[in-house]
């Protein structure tokens, strides 16, 4: 799916070669300032390398249209943008950047449930608590239905039993629709409960990998 070639970006990111396989689980792991995240920026164009080549399905990255890259491969951050409003709002929004269709409240609902966040449609998010906003985040990335998810420690500001049920759910809906994900983790139980394959990433340096292939 991703084929990195001497790829480097700045100080921070010195890969030689990496190939992340399509329809997998990967988890990035490594010491904070590693160049996990820097990774993930890397893999939609949210930057790009300073040399070295990126390819997605076998095309240069710097050959794709970013806006559509970007729909198909989507990045959840750390710390998600949450907006003034409902929470329906919040999830509808992302449609509406990705010019999608709307969907209807039961819709809305069911994937709220995935995201174990069991509340209103009509709630202000200012009532809901920071794990609460990232479930919301979560759900509404959820909702976009991407080929790759890019998730940046999405629970990271979660209790280990909602965790677990919240990991679960994603992993095994990825699984049945045939989706990808990369996600950054710093839980070596995540990585190595849930992951088909796990990199390790020190100092912007592949130094391990892990798992099938």
């Amino acid at each position: 799916m991703f084929r990195f070639q001497n790829v480097m970006y700045k100080d921070i990111i010195n890969i030689k070669s990496l190939t992340i396989p399509s329809h997998k689980i990967v988890c990035i792991t490594g010491e904070s300032g590693g160049g996990k995240t820097t990774l993930l920026k890397l893999l939609n164009k949210m930057i790009s390398p300073d040399s070295g080549e990126i390819f997605y399905l076998d095309v240069p990255l710097e050959e794709l249209d970013s806006i559509n890259l970007r729909r198909k491969v989507i990045m959840l951050p750390q710390n998600p943008a949450i907006y003034n409003g409902s929470i329906k709002d919040n999830l509808l929004i992302g449609l509406r950047f990705s010019e999608k269709t709307l969907e209807n409240d039961d819709c809305l609902l069911t994937v709220l449930q995935s995201a174990w966040l069991s509340k209103s449609l009509d709630e202000s998010v200012d009532n809901l608590s920071g794990g609460e906003k990232q479930r919301l985040a979560l759900a509404r990335v959820l909702l976009l239905d991407p080929d790759v998810f890019l998730l940046d420690e999405p629970s990271a500001s979660l209790d280990e039993e909602t965790e677990r049920i919240i990991i679960e759910n994603l992993v095994t809906q990825c699984k049945k629709n045939s989706k990808s994900i990369i996600m950054v983790t710093h839980s070596n139980k995540v990585a190595t409960t849930y992951s088909d394959m796990i990199i390790r990433i020190d100092k912007g340096r592949v130094v391990n990998k892990e798992g099938m292939l």
